[in-house]
């Protein structure tokens, strides 16, 4: 099969991560000025997190994109407190930030069952709006999706992400040896014999100047910061996006990584990150190999081997190197248990972090 733009961008039309929609907060009831009664208040606009639920089927159930909740009841005569405006669930899911009009950020919703307030309802008649409802609060926000992983996959296209995701886990990407296979991000997950499961985001190649938005800049880099850690994945062979653009050795490829997190997010910097060297079935790997160990464990002594603007302002320690071969399948297992190691450790750091936390608050408290 040919791939051509079509195909590519049909694909990536099926996966949404921003989606604007309208909110409008029900109006409040009339109010009953004869025997004092109030008018009920207007239903509010509320957005849920649930599993299961992307932003495509948002678009595709509500194709108008409007969300409006009920008005209240007037005040009569039987009920002279008019109730309150029937509420709307908008379901959301997992990860998104709300954005306003304006580029204010409303909340975020990362867990199932996390809730947040987007369009509160009108007040409804009383003796402080001289029994008249007022009208509820309507705007536009942007829901923007970032995936949420423990692990997400970071590498240049064709680095072999997409092969690596399907032999650690049960997903299904696209692979082919082409550069840009993955057009969307992939989420996959590894299970361990002791039920443990460790979800895996494989997400589309970067690019020089990501962080500048070229190539699929911003729609890739946001998706890593939710992730817990990162999984560096680096063709010991080097790599060339065209026949117009620069080879690239491995050493570099890792440096020219590590600056466009940097450049976009320096805080991506600090993230716990692996390192896995794939490709290790081609002629000479281990020779090439053994050089990038060298560079990789001194780098100041290889850093004026490559241009002045490709060197980050620091370089990554990877908690991990593994050499693997997708093909062969050398290293998987390896990786896994590296990667379950990793994680382990981060969440036993937490843990005591919270630990010493809690127990300063205690000593330092009043009572």
């Amino acid at each position: 099969m040919v791939w051509g733009s079509r195909p590519l961008l049909r694909q990536y039309g099926n996966f949404m991560d921003n989606l604007r929609i309208y909110v409008k907060g029900g109006p409040g009831g009339m109010g009953h000025p004869r025997l004092g009664g109030e008018g009920g208040r207007g239903g509010d606009v509320w957005l849920v997190a649930k599993e299961k639920t992307t932003l495509k089927r948002i678009k595709d159930r509500f194709p108008q994109k409007r969300f409006v909740a009920g008005a209240g009841a007037n005040s009569s005569i039987r009920a002279l407190k008019g109730e309150k405006g029937t509420d709307c669930i908008v379901d959301v899911p997992l990860g998104i930030s709300v954005i306003s009009s304006d580029g204010k950020q409303i909340g975020e919703l990362n867990k199932a069952g996390d809730l947040l307030l987007v369009a509160h309802g009108g007040l409804g008649g009383c003796s402080v709006t001289n029994f008249l409802p007022l009208k509820g609060q309507i705007q536009t926000v942007n829901l923007d999706l970032k995936l949420i992983a423990d692990v997400g996959l970071v590498g240049f296209p064709n680095a072999g992400k997409s092969s690596l995701l399907s032999k650690i886990s049960h997903a299904k990407p696209q692979i082919a040896d082409y550069p840009f296979t993955t057009v969307k991000p992939e989420l996959g997950k590894i299970m361990y014999p002791d039920y443990k499961q460790v979800s895996v985001a494989d997400l589309p190649g970067l690019i020089e100047g990501a962080h500048a938005n070229k190539g699929m800049g911003h729609k890739f880099l946001k998706h890593v910061e939710r992730t817990k850690q990162l999984l560096f994945v680096v063709d010991i062979s080097g790599f060339r996006l065209s026949s117009k653009t620069r080879f690239r050795t491995a050493f570099e490829t890792v440096l020219l990584l590590t600056q466009e997190l940097d450049l976009y997010n320096e805080q991506l910097r600090t993230k716990p990150a692996l390192l896995a060297i794939n490709k290790m079935d081609l002629p000479n790997a281990q020779g090439d190999l053994n050089e990038l160990m060298k560079q990789l464990q001194n780098p100041q002594d290889s850093l004026h081997l490559v241009e002045k603007e490709m060197i980050p302002q620091s370089t990554i320690k990877f908690k991990d190197i593994i050499p693997i071969s997708t093909h062969t399948e050398e290293g998987i297992e390896k990786l896994k248990n590296s990667i379950r190691k990793s994680l382990d450790e981060e969440a036993e750091k937490e843990n005591e972090n919270y630990q010493k936390e809690k127990l300063h608050i205690l000593q330092t408290s009043e009572f």
